[in-house]
């Protein structure tokens, strides 16, 4: 996970929530982090506050983190569809640089306010703010 590979990173703390019976990291605790950072980085390239899931590929866990551990998330986009998103994600432990889990696709769908797809008319990575939508995201739902 090269800085310049990656256009979006987050970081989290591994706390004792986030263990499983073994003492290390839930990998459902992990999967949720890592849709939800996906779901923020869709919204900001997509324009759009109903950006949703529509595919995880195979999660390759490679490693794992223990609590009081710090990880890294990483995400790119690598496609742009029609309407929708296609991301790599990978998370690593910031200091030993040990990837934990790789994941090659994650498809984001951009949705239309009557919940279909919808095209989002970009071909290219935004590294501005010049997409985020202009109003609050719950505004989004109470428009329906």
């Amino acid at each position: 996970m090269e800085k310049a590979d990656i256009t979006f990173r987050t970081r989290k703390w591994v706390r004792p929530e986030d263990l499983n019976a073994n003492g290390t990291l839930f990998g459902g605790s992990l999967l949720k982090w890592i849709d939800e950072e996906a779901a923020i980085y869709a919204i900001i390239q997509l324009g759009n506050g109903r950006a949703v899931t529509k595919y995880i590929s195979e999660i390759n866990f490679v490693s794992s983190a223990v609590q009081g551990d710090l990880i890294e998330l990483g995400i790119t986009a690598t496609r742009f569809g029609r309407t929708s998103l296609t991301m790599r994600a990978e998370v690593r432990n910031m200091i030993t640089r040990r990837s934990i889990l790789t994941i090659e696709e994650l498809v984001f769908v951009n949705l239309g306010e009557d919940g279909t797809p919808q095209p989002h008319g970009y071909t290219e990575i935004t590294y501005d703010r010049d997409r985020i939508p202009a109003h609050h995201l719950t505004q989004t739902l109470q428009q329906d």
